[in-house]
């Protein structure tokens, strides 16, 4: 029997450091522009959430995320960070998204928000821009 008084019962929760953050958002970035719905699925981890834009049904898990992303892997498209932000587990930044469709370009650029879990796998992501943010470049 256990003698004394009780402990307290804390979880201690692992936080990836900021370099791993750092590295998970330049793939991701680099996997939107020139990869496959498959590849940028590899960042995320098996129960995460997307909400793109700020607003849309949230899509939950690997299957409606990789569908989002297979809506547009094919387009011819270039990223760009302008802007990063890590604290704790999540990250902030803005970003371009330059969609090439040959006759036009299209730009947008939205600030995407991402939690991570202890592996720097994404758990969460949420952007935030809208329609009227697209600009013809």
């Amino acid at each position: 029997m256990e003698r004394g008084p009780p402990r307290a019962r804390c979880s201690v929760r692992i936080m990836p450091s900021q370099e791993a953050i750092k590295q998970t958002v330049n793939r991701y970035l680099e996997l939107v522009a020139k990869g496959t719905a498959d590849d940028v699925m590899t960042l995320y981890a098996a129960a995460a959430t997307v909400e793109d834009p700020i607003g849309s049904d949230p899509r939950h898990g690997h299957d409606a995320i990789r569908e989002f992303y297979a809506g547009f892997q094919d387009a011819k498209k270039e990223t760009e960070l302008a802007e990063l932000r890590v604290a704790g587990s999540e990250a902030a930044f803005l970003w371009h998204l330059t969609l090439d469709a040959g006759a036009s370009r299209t730009r947008i650029s939205p600030i995407s928000v991402m939690g991570f879990d202890e592996d720097a796998r994404i758990t969460s992501m949420r952007a935030y821009w809208s329609p009227s943010d697209a600009r013809a470049v």
